[in-house]
């Protein structure tokens, strides 16, 4: 029960995979619990708990093997070219955080900080003796997120109850094109989501619209730098200039959760950090183009003020004075070390390195693809993030869409999705393929010739078999393992994606 999914009743569980399996008559399973070989063991010929543990243990040498058996039938995450997440680390830092496992994050001794790095790659303002910056890790960017949005409204809180104003209907600005956890913080925490809708021509927040919809309860503004459906950078710029034009106070979060560890090596001159006046702070996924695997991100405050007092917490643990301020408490700390070992091992000329890389490798692909006949909808030349977002030509007139093209690419392994694009764009489609550290060129160049393979096998489809395939993917493109729906909330309509039909991007 990772994921929110319902808990089986005992109908459940009692209901054969296959019907009729529990009249069949086979075999007894010779009853040895040790042996030479797992797979002469009893465990071998039984299911894997699935829903009550079990009374009796297991031999560690068998339990692995099971489960590893079991994680066999996942997809290949090099292959995933759907997520942003970090899918290779060097054996040295996979040493280091392997061997860091059992220590606690919370405990401070144990652990490097990275904050104020990270702060410092943002331009965090460090010229004020009597006044410090402050960060804090997270465990990616959506906790960041959380945090961020808690700070802007209890902030905004102060300052209508200094004022005698009614403090109860705080709202947030940000694009229809945002990530699901902006929705989520807006939800869990009240505030109201003003949504600055994209076109079918512009997939980013439009920043004269975005600040039009300001009133004395918005809270702040959400840019984006690096849309998860086309990797563009929102004019964060043009927000703050627009804000300071019409004396606004109006604070900018950035969610920098995948640009932020991209922009500063390959688009350094861009203003998008506390440059800016009205940027009041920003989040950046350390499990992205941070380098590191799942688990770390962070988060940057532009000055205490930014992050009012009453929201932190000080804490005495295991003998160390510290102040807190996350959504958890005791977590691991191998992610943390693993930045640290990133940044220092790397250095600022390494991450530029592997991200000009990056890019040149996503050039590359958006100009074979465009060869293909695809419309690129992504900005290349380090103009957004490493990635290439596109689309079918309208003009040829296919007798299927994306998701035929991304289902075919599945049958060679390939996870490249597709997306119903944000609301008010027509019910566009798009596929996107993220560029990672590990997608060489000579794995791109595999891809191209994949996806011009999956295009032509369907050009070939007469009607009759087309309509067969597409009914195909309709009922078979979620697996049983990947059924994670509770029917106590299938169909919400309070979401974006259930209000629209838009589909969430994977981070």
């Amino acid at each position: 029960m990772v994921h929110l999914a319902k808990i089986p009743n005992d109908k459940d569980v009692d209901t054969p995979i296959v019907q009729g399996m529990k009249d069949l008559k086979v075999a007894g399973v010779y009853a040895d619990d040790y042996t030479t070989s797992v797979y002469g063991s009893s465990f071998a010929a039984q299911d894997l708990p699935k829903h009550e543990m079990p009374e009796k243990e297991m031999p560690k040498e068998i339990a692995y093997r099971m489960i590893k058996d079991d994680l066999s039938l996942d997809g290949n995450p090099m292959l995933n070219l759907a997520s942003f997440v970090t899918t290779y680390m060097e054996e040295e830092v996979e040493k280091l955080m392997t061997e860091a496992f059992s220590k606690n994050f919370i405990d401070y001794e144990e652990y490097p900080q990275s904050a104020d790095i990270i702060g410092r790659l943002f331009n965090a303002p460090t010229d004020d003796p009597e006044s410090n910056s402050m960060g804090t890790s997270c465990v990616g960017s959506s906790e960041a997120i959380m945090l961020g949005t808690l700070a802007m409204r209890k902030r905004w809180q102060k300052k209508q109850q200094a004022a005698g104003k009614p403090y109860n209907k705080p709202n947030i600005i940000m694009s229809s094109a945002v990530q699901v956890c902006w929705e989520k913080a807006a939800r869990y925490f009240e505030v109201e989501e003003r949504y600055v809708d994209c076109t079918e021509d512009r997939y980013v927040i439009d920043p004269e619209q975005a600040v039009r919809l300001v009133d004395e309860n918005t809270i702040g503004i959400c840019a984006i730098l690096g849309s998860t459906y086309t990797g563009q950078y929102e004019d964060v710029k043009a927000i703050n200039d627009l804000l300071e034009k019409k004396g606004m106070d109006t604070p900018i979060h950035v969610d920098a959760a995948s640009g932020g560890f991209v922009v500063p090596f390959v688009q350094p001159d861009l203003e998008w950090d506390f440059r800016l006046s009205h940027v009041v702070s920003i989040n950046v996924s350390g499990h992205k183009y941070g380098l590191v695997y799942p688990g770390v991100g962070w988060i940057v405050w532009r000055s205490p003020e930014c992050l009012p007092q009453e929201l932190v917490f000080n804490i005495n643990y295991l003998g160390a004075d510290q102040a807190s301020f996350t959504m958890n408490f005791s977590k691991g700390a191998s992610q943390v070390i693993g930045q640290y070992y990133q940044m220092i091992r790397l250095g600022k000329h390494g991450y530029r390195a592997i991200m000009m890389n990056l890019t040149h490798t996503s050039d590359c692909l958006a100009a074979a693809l465009s060869k293909l006949g695809f419309l690129i909808m992504s900005e290349g030349q380090g103009k957004g993030l490493p990635l290439v977002a596109f689309r079918l030509n309208p003009k040829d007139k296919k007798k299927y869409d994306e998701f035929a093209v991304a289902h075919q690419l599945r049958e060679r392994g390939w996870v490249v999705p597709a997306y119903t694009m944000a609301p008010k764009t027509n019910n566009l489609k798009l596929m996107r393929v993220v560029v990672r550290e590990d997608f060489s060129r000579s794995r791109c160049d595999q891809l191209v010739c994949d996806i011009a393979m999956a295009v032509s096998t369907l050009d070939a489809m007469d009607d009759k078999r087309l309509a067969e395939h597409t009914e195909h993917i309709k009922q078979h493109t979620n697996t049983s393992r990947a059924a994670h729906k509770h029917p106590q909330y299938h169909n919400e309509k309070h979401s974006l994606q259930g209000k629209t039909g838009k589909t969430h991007a994977p981070c």
